[in-house]
């Protein structure tokens, strides 16, 4: 394994690759960090990358990614170009020796992400993937809940990510959607507890050529459930997550910024029969609990400016990230499964045999 290039307690130089949809964000941020040098912006369109920095930015532009891996002054890069091009453009920067943060998803199959984990492995580098929404305080905490086994065993995981949304040209609602929900899951699950199989089902209801609302429901090793519901033709909008424990249950409504979080002390118990009297076996075995509500007290904070953070601390340790390359090969398996069972009619697929295909 080659060692990654040393860096110093000076800002990070680092380069953002895409000005679309999502690089002026990570411009943005690089720009507001002071653990951060952002040195060049670089899009196949010059005039709207000048547009994302104004008239009076010393960012440098350029349509050119070889000059901008060529510049010993960059470290670090930050990927915010279509999937399709993750691969040659992630590949190039490690190859380059440079420390890697891309956008979701990772790549746009289940091998080339592979091959980018094992590539910056290889070279002792930073593979981060910027699963925002990981970074959001609510998230942060329910990882927090979760890991400290505040909600006890967890029976089931239920969330809905639906609006009137933007019918993608060139993938279905799970590809375009379910990433965002399948990397929280990744992120939130306790030590130990892991998805193992992934059965999906999708209907076009629009002509569209693809699934446009998808339901996916994950088997974890644990005997736990997770059901994710994607939907680009709902009226409303709707972020809700419950996950339901032995001990407690969590709601998220991510829409609702007076309680994001919601921790019930409410649910079902269920007795033994050796814990029941001889007249009693006959009744019913199931309790029910009815104790208090907590809204834990959450700062608002931006997620990408935590995430920025994170990538520096990433680099600056050597340790993997939060959000590293392996948790976006994870999603990425899933996501592959998931297409794989919507062609089969919605079978149950293996995800560790999805991973050797």
């Amino acid at each position: 394994m080659t060692s990654s290039p040393a860096v110093s307690d000076k800002p990070i130089g680092i380069a953002v690759i895409g000005a679309g949809y999502w690089g002026p964000n990570l411009v943005r941020n690089f720009q507001g960090s002071t653990a951060f040098r952002l040195r060049w912006l670089c899009d196949l369109d010059v005039e709207r990358a000048r547009r994302v920095l104004g008239d009076y930015s010393t960012v440098q532009v350029t349509d050119d990614l070889d000059t901008v891996l060529a510049d010993d002054a960059v470290q670090a890069v930050a990927i915010a170009t279509p999937a399709g091009t993750h691969l040659p453009v992630a590949l190039a920067a490690l190859r380059a020796g440079k420390h890697v943060l891309v956008e979701k998803p990772l790549a746009a199959t289940y091998d080339e992400g592979r091959q980018l984990v094992e590539e910056a492995d290889r070279r002792g580098l930073t593979l981060m993937c910027d699963h925002t929404y990981c970074y959001t305080p609510a998230v942060l905490r329910i990882r927090e809940l979760l890991h400290a086994g505040e909600l006890g065993e967890l029976h089931y995981l239920d969330s809905v990510r639906i609006n009137l949304g933007l019918v993608q040209r060139d993938i279905d609602v799970i590809w375009d959607l379910a990433p965002h929900d399948l990397s929280i899951l990744d992120f939130v699950l306790p030590p130990g507890v892991a998805p193992v199989a992934v059965a999906a089902h999708g209907v076009d209801g629009i002509g569209a050529g693809r699934s446009c609302v998808a339901y996916l429901t994950l088997a974890l090793n644990s005997g736990a459930i997770a059901h994710i519901h994607v939907n680009w033709l709902s009226p409303v909008k709707i972020r809700t997550a419950i996950i339901g424990g032995s001990k407690r249950t969590l709601v998220w409504d991510d829409l609702n910024p007076s309680q994001r979080l919601a921790i019930f002390d409410r649910g079902v118990d269920v007795a033994t029969p050796d814990e029941l009297g001889a007249e009693e076996r006959h009744d019913m075995l199931v309790s029910y609990r009815s104790g208090d509500m907590v809204a834990p007290a959450l700062t608002e904070r931006e997620a990408l400016r935590t995430m920025v953070e994170e990538y520096a601390r990433a680099i600056r340790t050597g340790s993997p990230a939060l959000t590293d390359g392996r948790s976006g090969l994870r999603v990425l398996q899933i996501l592959q499964a998931a297409s794989h069972s919507l062609t089969k009619g919605g079978v149950m697929v293996d995800l560790e045999g999805e991973s050797e295909r």
